[in-house]
């Protein structure tokens, strides 16, 4: 099975298992997701624009060093990203935020 392939059979970031789409649509943008907590899984950037996607992301998880804070991806400075449906970039662990405190 070619690495392609492998990406595409990969689960979305945020799909519900049990739902219709817990894969990606073909119509779809995303993004890999590398390391951390959340390493394996794909994040839907349909939407997203450039610096949207350059500045990265900060995704909630109960997996992370802070149980219900978020894990923070960014991608490599020096890797290409075109806009095209599939699996477009990779977006990589940068570390944990822990939880904001209940105000």
């Amino acid at each position: 099975m070619n690495r392609r392939w492998e990406l595409l059979r990969r689960r979305v970031y945020g799909a519900d298992p049990d739902g219709n789409h817990p894969f990606p649509l073909p119509w779809r943008t995303y993004a890999a997701l590398i390391g951390g907590p959340l390493d394996g899984l794909l994040l839907d950037i349909t939407s997203w624009t450039k610096d949207e996607t350059d500045a990265g992301t900060a995704l909630s998880t109960e997996r992370g060093r802070f149980p219900g804070g978020r894990a923070r991806y960014a991608p490599h400075p020096d890797e290409p990203r075109a806009p095209a449906p599939g699996v477009t970039c990779c977006l990589y662990y940068a570390g944990d935020i822990p939880r904001p405190a209940a105000e």
